[in-house]
Parts: C-alpha cells; sequence; structure tokens
C-alpha cells in the first residue's frame, strides 16, 4: 500500500485521480480524440478532457451508448464540446471512414489518445484475417494513428501548440516474446497461441509505436510527442474505501496526466504509470524491434 500512495518525481502517484493530475490546467482550444469512451477509463478520460476545456471527439463502436455518455457529461459539464463518431478498430474499413470523416470535417487535431482495447478469451479472426486481440489492441490503433498524423502534423504547425498521441498499454507487454512477431505466429490458433502472449504482443507493440514515432518526428522536426501509458493502479483499499468510480478515475489518471500536463512538454517514446515515468520491459526499448514491428505492422494494413 505504501508504493501505490508514495509520490514519483512528478509529485502524484498510484492514488491520484485524473482530476487530481490536471488540476489548474488550461485545455480551451484543443481538439482530441479518444477511442472507446462508452465506459470506464476511457469515459472518465472523455470527461476530464472535456472538464479541463477541450473539445472530446468520443470514437465507439456503439454510438448509442456513446450518445448516453456525451448526455451524462453534458449533465455534468453544461458547457462541454464533445462529439461522438462510430470507430471499430477490428475493422480497417471502420477505421478508414473514421479517419476520412474526420479528416473531411476540416477539423484540427492536437491529441489523439488510443484508449480502447479488448481482451476475448477466445481466438478468432477479424474480417481483415488478423487474429481479434493484436488487430484491436495494436493494428488498428496503429492504423487510426498512422491515418491521422497528417492532421496532427499540419495542426501543430498552423497552431503552434505541441499535438501528443497517448496509447494506453498496460504491464500486461512483459508477456510478449520477440519471436512473436510474425504473421504467421500471430494467426496460429493452435501451439503459439493464448490469450494473454496476444494481449502482451499487442501491448508491446502500442509502446514500441510510442517509440518509432518518435524517432520519426524528431528527424521530421514535427512538435508532436508520443507516449505509452499503463492505467492507473487499482488497490483493493482503494476500492473499498473509496468506490469503484475512484477507482476509475484513478485508472484515467496517467493518461489525462500524458495528454495535458507541462510536465510532459518534449517528452516522448517514454512509458508511464501512475502518472510518472517508468521503466518497462527490455523488449520496449528495443528501437530495432520498434522499427521492425512499425514496418510489420504496415504492411498487415497495406497503407
Amino acid at each position: 500500500m505504501g508504493l501505490y500512495y508514495s509520490k514519483g518525481p512528478s509529485g502524484f502517484s498510484g492514488a491520484s485521480t485524473a482530476e487530481e493530475v490536471t488540476q489548474g490546467i488550461d485545455a480551451a482550444g484543443l481538439s482530441s480524440i479518444v477511442t472507446g469512451t462508452t465506459h470506464g477509463i476511457g469515459k472518465e478520460t472523455a470527461r476530464v478532457l472535456a472538464l479541463r476545456g477541450a473539445h472530446v471527439v468520443m470514437a465507439v463502436r456503439n454510438v448509442n451508448a456513446g450518445n448516453k455518455v456525451k448526455e451524462e457529461i453534458l449533465s455534468q459539464i453544461p458547457n462541454a464540446k464533445i462529439g461522438v463518431m462510430h470507430l471499430d478498430l477490428s475493422s480497417f474499413a471502420s477505421i478508414r471512414k473514421f479517419a476520412s470523416e474526420y479528416i473531411a470535417s476540416g477539423r484540427p487535431l492536437h491529441l489523439l489518445i488510443n484508449n480502447a482495447g479488448t481482451f476475448p478469451s477466445n481466438f478468432s479472426l477479424t474480417e481483415d484475417n488478423i487474429e481479434l486481440n493484436f488487430a484491436t489492441n495494436h493494428v488498428g490503433p496503429f492504423l487510426l494513428t498512422y491515418l491521422l498524423l497528417d492532421t496532427m502534423k499540419k495542426t501543430a504547425r498552423e497552431s503552434k501548440r505541441e499535438g501528443r498521441i497517448v496509447n494506453v498499454s498496460s504491464m500486461g507487454h512483459s508477456y510478449a516474446t520477440r519471436e512473436g512477431f510474425t504473421l504467421e505466429k500471430i494467426n496460429d490458433r493452435s501451439g503459439w497461441y493464448n490469450p494473454l502472449r496476444a494481449y502482451g504482443h499487442a501491448k508491446l507493440g502500442n509502446i514500441l509505436l510510442a517509440k518509432e514515432l518518435t524517432r520519426l518526428f524528431k528527424e521530421e522536426g514535427v512538435n508532436i510527442t508520443a507516449n505509452a501509458v499503463h492505467p492507473g493502479g487499482v488497490n483493493t483499499n482503494g476500492i473499498r474505501s473509496g468506490g469503484g468510480i475512484r477507482v476509475i478515475m484513478q485508472g484515467a489518471s496517467t493518461t489525462c496526466y500524458a495528454a495535458l500536463h507541462p510536465q510532459l512538454k518534449g517528452v516522448s517514446g517514454e512509458y508511464l504509470k501512475d502518472s510518472n515515468i517508468f521503466e518497462p520491459s527490455p523488449l520496449a526499448k528495443d528501437e530495432d524491434l520498434a522499427k521492425k514491428v512499425w514496418d510489420f505492422t504496415l504492411s498487415l494494413t497495406n497503407s
């Protein structure tokens, strides 16, 4: 319990809430996309960004559920700037449609938060013939990010404000192994596949995506950062004393910290936990592997 409540260099801990880590931050004028906002951490992330003044587009698979969340947020924050768009991260067609519609709208994009994820217990393939776990948790967010990069670059250039990409990863990235990044094994339901391993590879991919984006942005001199986060820690005492709502507020804290806090201005390619920079697994720091996974994922999307 002591480590959970112990504050790190940022001044925050695993017990900090999303509102606490963004206290006093003015996000007015920032446009954001948050995926997976119909419940839990994604919903709280959208609420807190809206609370701080950002324009939030909730990218959701269930639009009816998304509209209910929008109305709930507006009931709490009447002046919130919030919209809902359909997005299914397991479908390349849906991702391309979403990106095309967002770009056509002419909206700027300062913040992209890849929050949505899944943990299927059984093996299945998507309509694009990619294992569902890896497809939804890594390949989908990769393609969405890739398609919106030009919009983010243009926004950063014209607004003179730093863009930020936040990938919600997991400590589960440590389940991954280097040899897993081949299409043959990812789609192999016998022998290699199990849900934890597939999840681990996807979450490692989230971190490596941020690392490779960082390299590309530095090469191009682009004012955008990319980081990965483990959702805020949850401790049983916190659950008992604070209830489920506070747990979710804590769960969204690191995402909101990465998206908005001035301490992270110019900080990129990092992995964060409990609203502090944290040491990931050795594979997550491998720049050669990051480039390899980038090229491999790009080939899967035929982009």
